[in-house]
């Protein structure tokens, strides 16, 4: 077995590209962060505006992904699209 050449900064680069998915898939559909963050069961638009921009580190964890793939009507896969 290897040893795991992803760095943190390969992380880092993960997760803003994820957040900048679902915010193109969003913003495609019309639907703003305050709806969609209400769809997911937050009260408000905190969770959705952070993780979208990975702001002080912030992130959608997977119970995030799975409930905006199922408000967006679209595959989780698509969340992850052109990372490399």
């Amino acid at each position: 077995m290897k040893e795991c050449s992803i760095t943190e900064n390969d992380i880092e680069e993960i997760y803003k590209k994820i957040g900048e998915n679902v915010k193109n898939i969003r913003t495609s559909k019309n639907i703003s962060q305050l709806a969609l963050s209400l769809a997911i069961g937050h009260k408000s638009v905190g969770t959705i505006s952070v993780a979208e921009l990975y702001h002080n580190k912030k992130h959608f964890n997977i119970e995030h992904l799975i409930k905006i793939a199922d408000v967006l009507e679209v595959d989780i896969c698509d969340f992850f699209k052109d990372i490399k």
